[in-house]
């Protein structure tokens, strides 16, 4: 006979058996920790906090506060795509999911979160758009309406997530949106773009739509209730994979962890039917090719993201060049998933009899036709808009390719984060060595960029020689990193 039993029993039953380790001055400890972390870390950065939210003055333009909301609103919508948006705890997937207990009163403190965390992100969000492009005084229920917002981008994520038949067409559309914002910003750093005029939203249109906001958020909330139940399984746990790898990369500082999940979690999806290549294509070059291949929509990400640059032309040329720098990096760590795979496993090399140079070789050869491209169009682009002086800056990018190809694949050899390492004492306390070694491998390869950094950040004419300075040094670091790193008579990757 089977009997039903209440979630708040066996929750407070499960809290029971959690805590019976700790005693109630440990917990108190807890929280005095967390909450004086919070207010000594608020007292130190809330200058920079309010240069960020709300500056003094409004210094953005009305289309680069349009593309702001519209950035936020498609990213938003994106990241409650991924994160589930209703999850639960692991041990609760594992252990209350298929309990003869009702799903709705398990699933719904998790919505409860969803909903307060997402609310939260809408009005902060808000509040900086408020800052930074109304005219002051400005709209007071404009973070209440971001809020409700985020809170009805939520509900439709969630609806999404029971497996609509609509819920791929929402994410191309948000991918849009998202598109327009980014386009919008770099359109506004090109122009001069006017600001908002004064009374702009007015305050009858911001009252009317937080009205409506609020409807659609009450009944969208009556009816996910309603129909919470229904989220079938397999997305509930899905989510609660996800919500465990995020906290074990946090708690273990392991960033691998997540993108392997995402690695995962894409191709276990897809329905592979491309062609084969030509049998004259490299084994290794060729699976790369292949997984290029499969993700069309990555290379017109990575396409548009050359002109992410233009974004940062009002802050210092050092940034500037920076951003260029590391932005060749990811650009050329499109397809090093599979060289990390190598790296960790090193099985296939060996039967396939390739040694660790020649399959290093193989693995650089479409990061640094990404990097290449992407760095000479990323200049061109700069070049064009007026932000960087006349002279051949798409041969630099092209001399610029293989640095950011070889930060790449450094990064992908890096393999796990060592937290065996001894820390080291600061003023600000002790930092550990580990995490901090992985996530300087990689960026120290572009150290190769450094003439092209200087030569960015002077803002000057560039010549050839400058061109060739930097083409010499990132032949002969390429060429150090290769004989250094790697053998002939070994397979190992790491």
């Amino acid at each position: 006979m089977t009997t039903l039993v209440s979630a708040g029993e066996v929750r407070r039953w499960i809290g029971r058996t959690q805590r019976a380790h700790s005693s109630r001055w440990e917990i108190a400890d807890n929280w005095y920790f967390a909450v004086l972390f919070v207010a000594i870390v608020g007292g130190m950065v809330h200058k920079q906090l309010a240069a960020v939210f709300w500056p003094t003055h409004p210094n953005a333009s009305q289309l680069a506060g349009v593309s702001l909301v519209l950035t936020m609103l498609g990213g938003l919508y994106l990241l409650l795509r991924r994160f589930g948006p209703l999850a639960i705890s692991r041990p609760a997937a594992s252990w209350l999911l298929t309990a003869p207990m009702s799903r709705r009163a398990l699933l719904l403190p998790g919505l409860g979160s969803a909903l307060a965390v997402s609310a939260l992100t809408g009005a902060v969000a808000a509040l900086a758009v408020e800052g930074h492009v109304l005219a002051r005084p400005p709209a007071s229920l404009f973070p209440v309406a971001g809020a409700l917002a985020a809170a009805t981008l939520l509900l439709i994520a969630l609806a999404a997530q029971a497996d609509r038949w609509w819920s791929r067409w929402s994410d191309r559309l948000a991918a849009l949106v998202l598109a327009a914002g980014l386009a919008g910003l770099v359109a506004d750093s090109a122009v001069t773009a006017p600001p908002a005029p004064a009374g702009w939203p007015t305050p009858q249109a911001v009252v009317t739509a937080t009205g409506a906001l609020a409807v659609i958020v009450a009944a969208g909330f009556l009816v996910s209730v309603r129909n919470l139940a229904r989220t079938p399984n397999d997305r509930i746990l899905e989510s609660a994979r996800t919500a465990g790898t995020l906290w074990d990369s946090a708690y273990a500082i392991e960033p691998s962890f997540v993108s392997d999940m995402v690695e995962r979690r894409y191709w276990s999806r897809r329905h592979l039917r491309s062609r084969r290549l030509s049998g004259r294509v490299p084994v290794l070059v060729a699976q790369d090719l292949l997984m290029l291949r499969r993700r069309p929509a990555r290379l017109l990400w990575l396409a548009g993201s050359a002109a992410l640059p233009a974004l940062v032309t009002t802050a210092p040329r050092l940034v500037l060049a920076a951003v260029v720098l590391i932005g060749g990096l990811l650009a050329g760590g499109v397809t090093t998933a599979t060289l990390r795979t190598d790296t960790g496993n090193p099985f296939m090399l060996r039967m396939l009899g390739i040694d660790s140079r020649t399959a290093i070789l193989q693995r650089a050869a479409v990061p640094v036709t990404l990097a290449t491209l992407w760095y000479a169009l990323s200049l061109t682009i700069l070049m064009l808009l007026g932000d960087l002086p006349a002279g051949p800056w798409w041969l630099l990018g092209v001399a610029l390719g293989p640095v950011g190809a070889v930060a790449a694949v450094r990064k992908a050899r890096a393999g796990f984060v060592d937290n065996g390492l001894m820390p080291f004492d600061t003023p600000m306390g002790s930092v550990s060595t580990g995490p901090l070694i992985a996530a300087l491998a990689g960026v120290d390869m572009l150290v190769l960029g450094v003439p092209a950094l200087v030569l960015i950040a002077q803002n000057q004419p560039l010549s050839w020689t400058a061109v060739l300075v930097q083409a010499v040094i990132t032949a002969a670091g390429c060429r150090l990193y290769l004989s250094a790193t790697t053998a002939q008579d070994r397979v190992e990757l790491a």
